[in-house]
């Protein structure tokens, strides 16, 4: 396994000929910094700092081109952290002018620091030189080119799991508003996110609410919003319970407010999962193996997705 690892390194450092410039990008939000060395590690030019945009990257290019005609080299490499989602823009932009970027490890980038200058200091300027320097030695691998359905994918998964992590905080946050208003709701529903319990909770907000109807206006509100009505037996049971509810009697405006704002970030993050799912599998559709994958037995369609990316 050793020997593997060493011949697959052997053969990135033999890729870097004497006729390359190579390229460190330390990524930041706005200000990217560029240094450049050659096959050998030697610094060519001074460090380039360029803005996070089209003029930026014209700058960058312009600097490459430089310092290929002044140095007689006629191709480049260019490395680069894959810092959060910053480089994403540059690099594409770079790939697109023919250029060959490449990827660095973070956690090897840390570690390499003191081969300059034997310090662990930190700066924009050296973290790009070490960079150069990693991609000189062959610490480096390519980005892997994906076509559009696959980032498609991505992109909706990545939204998906935003849209799931705010459901969640609203379940969490309803089940915590009824432990201190309405408590006694869960000997009536024992599933708080039923379509029972909500209607409940959308209709009659307070227990003190509750315990001024009757069996019939339940059922009746019920039948407002709901196809399928839990019954009297458990309108008589709720407003019962409500009429000795040991849940909170203060600020109940406050409250009121607060559960009917939780219920539209819970309605409205049900309807955003309802449609990201369906464009996930629009996207399978496109693609020629999803369908036989599906038949699979456990597969779903957010499942293999999320092998597909």
């Amino acid at each position: 396994m050793k020997f593997k690892a060493q011949d697959k390194q052997n053969q990135l450092i033999e890729k870097i000929t004497p006729q390359h410039l190579v390229v460190g990008i330390d990524i930041a939000q706005l200000t990217h910094v560029a240094r450049a060395v050659n096959f050998r590690g030697i610094v060519v030019g001074n460090p380039l700092s360029f803005s996070n945009d089209e003029e930026g990257f014209q700058i960058l290019l312009r600097w490459i081109q430089s310092l290929q005609s002044t140095h007689n080299l006629d191709s480049a490499i260019i490395g680069m952290e894959p810092t959060g989602h910053y480089w994403i823009s540059v690099s594409k932009w770079l790939s697109e002018k023919q250029f060959e970027v490449v990827l660095v490890n973070p956690h090897l980038v840390k570690k390499n620091k003191e081969n300059r200058d034997n310090t662990p200091s930190k700066s924009d300027k050296k973290d790009a030189l070490v960079i150069a320097d990693m991609v000189k030695n062959g610490y480096y691998s390519f980005i892997r080119n994906t076509p559009e359905a696959f980032e498609e994918l991505r992109v909706f998964l990545s939204n998906r799991d935003s849209v799931v992590t705010r459901l969640v905080s609203a379940k969490n946050q309803i089940h915590r508003w009824v432990d201190v208003v309405f408590p006694e709701l869960r000997q009536v529903f024992k599933n708080l996110m039923c379509k029972g319990s909500l209607a409940t909770l959308r209709l009659f907000t307070t227990p003190d609410e509750l315990s001024k109807l009757t069996p019939q206006d339940v059922v009746r509100g019920w039948k407002s919003i709901m196809q399928r009505q839990p019954g009297d037996m458990k309108a008589q049971a709720l407003i019962a319970l409500a009429s000795h509810s040991v849940g909170s009697k203060q600020a109940t405006h406050a409250y009121k407010l607060h559960l009917m704002q939780l219920l539209a970030e819970y309605d409205l993050a049900c309807e955003q999962l309802r449609v990201v799912e369906a464009e996930i599998i629009a996207v399978l559709d496109r693609i020629p193996f999803a369908k036989s994958m599906l038949a699979v037995k456990g597969i779903n369609a957010i499942s293999l997705a999320r092998l597909g990316i």
